[in-house]
């Protein structure tokens, strides 16, 4: 560090303006790809911010995902039951292979390119009927309560085999978890709750299966119930967390370059390259992937020591010039392929072709049903999801 002291992670707080990460990610950047970071309880590991670097710590082996062995680079109690610890059943996001491959290989058919294509009429229908419902409000709604939460909501429940009826109990149960100032206690609370409502409904599914991911998984012969409900829970409350916090943050960055937004309602067939742009500019997982070395790994000169942690900073990697030119403009005909937002390697997101396919329709039917769509409130007023896991906005007020 040539005399500096060592920098601890920003939050979310210390951003200067609402679609860009934090400055002092790019000032660490500055001095390299790979620094040291300091950790909230005091320990010093690294943090990896260059795009390059990003992708080998990704897709490299020797780098652990294991629960028992992840540290969090900001303050967050609600970890403290889930880290430290080896991971809970079925949550294939904690462990590395051969237990993450076994798991993995269980949903791959489901979330496939091809499979993902065949549900877009039924992606379409559930959007179209979102949006008629809100123009039924008259002129003015929460995009988030209306749209922006349930599209995704929805789409999983339908996946998993989930009643949505449900669907008050496990989104509080899942906001709890991605809270970043929840305590030990509500974290582990919400978890118990989550799994005791997956684990009832899993047993169910193997008395009476249907044609849904949960039956398939609870009837395969392979996964204990315990699994299947950890799996289950993992996907829903992921499932519609991450896909939420892209459409409502992406809706308020559209409406705050009213430019880029003007040309994806001109040309709706621009869609799927506007959602792999806003998915790289936003990048809403914004602390990070942490991991860590089984072994010593040198990594752009530096040599990272077996048991050290790693945080790999997804919002850094997908803002470094040298991969992306001009990397703080949103450009909805840049070829942003490639970014980082969904990871890379064997734990890239299971479920990247299915929320790339709600994005692409969600967003060019908004922009045609509402053609005069903006803010309702100054964009300074507008609620951003700084004390959360996933950024966001907890609301998005427009008019139309």
């Amino acid at each position: 560090m040539s005399g500096r002291s060592v920098p601890a992670h920003p939050t979310a707080r210390d951003r200067a303006r609402p679609f860009d990460p934090p400055p002092e990610l790019a000032s660490m950047h500055a001095h390299g790809p790979v620094g040291r970071l300091r950790y909230p309880d005091g320990h010093v590991g690294w943090l990896v911010t260059g795009y390059e670097a990003a992708r080998r710590v990704l897709a490299d082996p020797r780098f652990s995902a294991r629960s028992e062995l992840k540290r969090v680079p900001v303050a967050r109690p609600g970890t403290d039951p889930f880290y430290g610890s080896p991971a809970l059943p079925g949550w294939l996001v904690d462990m590395d292979a051969p237990h993450h491959s076994r798991l993995r290989r269980h949903l791959m058919g489901w979330f496939t390119a091809r499979r993902t294509r065949a549900l877009e009429p039924r992606i379409e229908q559930i959007v179209g009927e979102h949006l008629e419902a809100m123009a039924a409000l008259g002129g003015r709604a929460d995009l988030v309560e209306r749209f922006a939460l349930p599209v995704p909501s929805l789409v999983i429940c339908e996946l998993l085999g989930v009643p949505y009826a449900e669907r008050a109990g496990f989104q509080r149960s899942s906001a709890t978890l991605f809270r970043i100032d929840a305590t030990a206690a509500e974290a582990a609370a919400a978890m118990a709750e989550l799994d005791s409502f997956l684990t009832a409904l899993a047993r169910h599914r193997r008395r009476a299966p249907g044609d849904d991911l949960l039956s398939a998984l609870a009837t395969g012969g392979d996964l204990s119930t315990a699994e299947v409900a950890g799996v289950g829970a993992l996907l829903l409350s992921a499932g519609h967390e991450t896909t939420a916090g892209s459409l409502g943050l992406g809706t308020f960055a559209l409406l705050s370059h009213p430019g880029q937004a003007a040309r994806l309602a001109a040309d709706p067939s621009l869609a799927g390259n506007a959602v792999e742009e806003l998915l790289r500019y936003l990048t809403i997982f914004h602390f990070g992937v942490p991991r860590c070395p089984l072994e010593d790994v040198v990594l752009e000169g530096h040599t990272l020591r077996a048991g050290e942690s790693v945080t790999v900073s997804l919002s850094a990697a997908n803002r470094d010039p040298v991969r992306f030119a001009d990397p703080d403009r949103l450009d909805l005909t840049r070829p942003a392929s490639g970014h980082l937002a969904f990871g890379h390697g064997a734990h890239q997101c299971i479920g990247q072709h299915l929320a790339r396919t709600e994005m692409r329709i969600a967003f060019p039917a908004l922009f045609a049903r509402f053609p005069g769509l903006r803010l309702a409130v100054p964009p300074s007023e507008v609620p951003l999801g700084e004390d959360m896991g996933f950024y966001g906005v907890h609301r998005l007020p427009v008019a139309w």
